[in-house]
């Protein structure tokens, strides 16, 4: 009887695990497929999307700035993370309600679907690595509106190259371009532009060693490439590096300052306290090499003279014209004594030379000069 009731319900089961399997695969089947039938069965996604007569294809270009470090002044160059967005029109698409939610404008594609898409290729012309970031797939995601506008966004880092100049360091300002530029299309078929929101900054964004200078600068240009032929479409966006001075003042300037002030105590010093002197001058020139040779280990060796290479030679000299005013005063003093002990021992022979020649002599010691005159009888 048992076996009987296996029978049956045997078959039973098995229909019914094929119903769901089948219903499964086909929801899989639709979702997977269902942003495919925006579509048309000639689109061609190597071509960009039609435009009027003439004009390029427009593509606005946003940047969400989430963190910036990693300033290397030795390799000239940034670290920034960020979110880029880039949205264009796609006419070409079929848009239908049927794919988007209700009360919805929009819905977001697979990953998949972008790459059959036309796709504008912007680069940083002056980065020297751009990855878009991952963890288990690549941080972007495609959104559609009804509109056919296509919205591609993708969180990414990169480190940007800068030409650093360092003549006022340590109160020297940075300005660092970050260069956007179409790679393959040049500016009569794509035009790249700043969005409304342009580039906008994390709040919490903070700098160890810098001031981010604001508002940030934006510009809209076309670049010649002579290795692409031809001008291409070019977004700038500029970075003001602003030092903070606070750790130079405490690191630098007060302890040389101090040094100096150090090295005019000699001057309270009396000229036969050689030792002294000779010993406090040399050991603050000595701190001031030793410190300004550390100093030279934070930026990278320039051939050009830089703000603190004047700061520290000044105080050396400074130092240097304390001992050197050492050593010309001990020489004049010296010769001083020299005058002031000879003349004693000239004076005994002259007044006995001169009452030889019957003459009255009167000496007078007036300033280390000698008066001598004659008597009339």
């Amino acid at each position: 009887m048992l076996d009987k009731y296996i029978n049956l319900l045997l078959p039973c089961s098995l229909g019914l695990i094929w119903i769901w399997l089948t219903d499964s695969t086909d929801a899989l089947m639709n979702y997977t497929a269902k942003p495919r039938v925006v579509l048309p069965p000639n689109y061609v996604k190597e071509m960009r999307p039609p435009s009027k007569k003439g004009s390029p294809v427009i593509v606005d270009f946003s940047i969400f700035v989430v963190d910036i470090n990693s300033i290397n002044v030795e390799d000239m160059d940034f670290r920034v993370d960020m979110f880029i967005h880039q949205r264009w029109n796609e006419s070409r698409l079929e848009v239908s309600d049927d794919i988007f939610e209700e009360g919805d404008d929009y819905v977001t594609l697979l990953p998949e679907f972008f790459d059959n898409l036309w796709q504008p290729d912007p680069y940083f012309l002056n980065s020297k690595i751009a990855e878009i970031a991952t963890l288990t797939h690549k941080f972007t995601s495609v959104t559609l509106y009804k509109n056919k506008t296509v919205r591609y966004a993708a969180r990414m880092h990169a480190i940007i190259a800068c030409q650093m100049e360092f003549q006022l360091y340590p109160m020297d300002i940075q300005v660092c371009p970050i260069y956007i530029e179409s790679f393959s299309s040049n500016n009569q078929k794509v035009k790249l532009r700043w969005s409304d929101s342009g580039v906008t900054l994390n709040p919490e964004l903070k700098l160890l060693q810098y001031n981010l200078g604001q508002p940030l600068e934006l510009e809209e240009s076309d670049g010649y490439m002579p290795e692409k032929v031809g001008n291409f479409s070019r977004l700038t966006v500029y970075f003001r590096f602003e030092r903070q001075i606070g750790h130079h003042l405490i690191q630098t300037f007060a302890p040389s300052s101090l040094v100096v002030m150090l090295s005019w105590f000699s001057f309270w010093l009396g000229l036969d306290a050689i030792p002294g002197r000779v010993t406090l001058l040399v050991t603050c020139m000595l701190t001031l090499v030793t410190m300004f040779t550390g100093l030279r280990a934070d930026i990278p060796p320039v051939a050009y003279v830089k703000a603190l290479d004047l700061w520290m030679a000044g105080c050396m000299v400074s130092v240097f014209a304390a001992l050197a005013e050492f050593v010309v005063v001990k020489v004049l003093d010296v010769q001083y004594q020299y005058q002031v002990n000879k003349i004693p021992k000239v004076l005994p022979m002259r007044i006995s030379n001169m009452e030889k020649g019957q003459c009255t002599t009167v000496a007078s010691w007036e300033g280390g000069a000698v008066r001598s005159r004659k008597s009339t009888q």
